[in-house]
């Protein structure tokens, strides 16, 4: 199959921030950000005032299960029904069920149960719409601007995390969790007209994903495809490990290390923004370059210097030089990880974007959080030191990947 036979006229070539599409699509995803976290503020108020500590957490946790174990098929559901109609339609499900246990706890109070059924809907959602949300960039922008459009999506993500957790937090303050869920669904109702009028690049019917095929077929046509592949197979291996070994640290490990040390919360908070800052800066730098050379050789040499970072900040002095090696994580991350994104979406055929997407996102979104209780247990066994340097190793392997390569050390970005 051929990138180069999508239609030429259905989007535009300029700039990706200063394209109308690119920029209704970064409006809607955007909105659909800050309404993501001001639900997970949402759940957790509620969760909390309706059971124990430990209820909770499960309830937390639940969305977890399905993510995990639908992402593939989500995948194989953006390519066959395309990305957009599947965004639209996740995120109108999403809409619907936050406002239905809005008005159900507005008119009956809290309780556990809707809300473990949201957390379960929201992660089954969620496994069609992210496989979803990654396969849309290349059908609504020319190759040229991908790792622009990876730059202001990052810059959407760090705005949906600054601008909806205290948005969530004056909600839940203001109106009780179910002020707090109607604010969510509104935002994220917001998305959906304006995803509406974006205009996608349509695939040739030759290379339309299904037709002749079951859903099964499908899937496994996806996953051989990723393997056959000489840059996604070693790239696809080089995320999964990246992801692997950062979750625990940044997650887990900067709250271990702010009790141990006497850093406190305020400490931790600092930590977070940190890293936070960082991430920001590389999608900004992203945004205004639009794309970088050498992208392979960028990619493996932020990742091992990363895996450096994370292993050193379990050993720095003070929470000042924790913040420092914080934001040093946080530009290395985001600079790999958008360019990581943006040599898949320019190396694998559109008509398996969604596979290939769904299968980076079950193992960062679904099973790598998984492994947050085992460092946890880890940590606590053997202390913080050790461990995050066994996950800097995990994370550094993902870079030797992509150094030992040639394929993918030598891949570029389209300019």
């Amino acid at each position: 199959m051929s990138t180069t036979a999508l239609h030429p006229l259905s989007v535009s070539d300029r700039p990706a921030h200063r394209d109308p599409n690119v920029l209704r699509w970064l409006a809607a995803y955007t909105s659909s950000m800050v309404g993501d976290a001001v639900y997970y503020v949402a759940l957790s108020w509620a969760a909390v005032q309706a059971g124990s500590p430990s209820q909770a957490g499960m309830v937390m946790a639940a969305s977890a299960v399905p993510r995990t174990l639908l992402m593939l098929g989500g995948g194989v559901i953006a390519d066959r029904f395309g990305p957009r109609k599947v965004v639209i339609g996740s995120d109108a499900v999403r809409c619907a069920a936050v406002l239905a246990v809005a008005a159900l706890l507005f008119l009956t109070g809290p309780g556990l149960w809707p809300l473990a059924v949201l957390a379960v809907v929201f992660g089954a959602v969620d496994a069609v719409f992210m496989p979803a949300v990654g396969a849309l960039p290349p059908r609504i922008t020319s190759r040229g601007q991908l790792t622009r459009v990876q730059g202001l999506r990052g810059l959407a993500i760090r705005f949906g995390y600054v601008v909806g957790a205290p948005l969530g937090g004056l909600g839940a303050a203001l109106g009780g969790a179910a002020a707090a869920f109607g604010l969510a669904g509104l935002l994220i109702a917001v998305s959906i007209p304006l995803l509406i009028s974006v205009r996608i690049r349509d695939l040739p019917p030759d290379d339309a994903v299904g037709a002749r095929h079951t859903a099964w077929r499908d899937l496994r046509d996806g996953l051989g495809y990723i393997r056959r592949h000489r840059v996604l197979a070693p790239l696809t291996l080089a995320i999964a490990l990246g992801d692997l070994g950062f979750v625990g640290p940044l997650n887990v490990g900067v709250t271990l290390l702010a009790d141990e040390r006497g850093w406190g919360a305020s400490g931790m908070g600092w930590v977070i923004a940190g890293f936070g800052v960082g991430a920001g800066a590389a999608s900004l730098l992203l945004t205004v370059r639009g794309s970088l050379p050498y992208a392979g050789h960028v990619v493996a040499y932020t990742v091992l210097a990363g895996s450096v970072a994370i292993g050193a900040l379990a050993h720095v002095p003070n929470v000042f030089a924790a913040v420092g090696v914080a934001l040093v994580i946080g530009l290395l991350a985001g600079l790999s990880g958008a360019l990581s994104s943006a040599l898949l979406q320019t190396r694998a055929d559109p008509a398996y974007l969604g596979r290939v997407t769904s299968v980076t996102g079950m193992v960062s979104l679904g099973i790598a959080p998984l492994t947050m209780p085992l460092f946890a247990a880890v940590a606590g066994a053997w202390g913080t030191g050790p461990v995050f340097v066994v996950s800097a190793a995990v994370c550094g392997l993902g870079g030797v990947v992509a150094l030992c390569v040639p394929a993918l050390r030598r891949a570029e970005l389209p300019r």
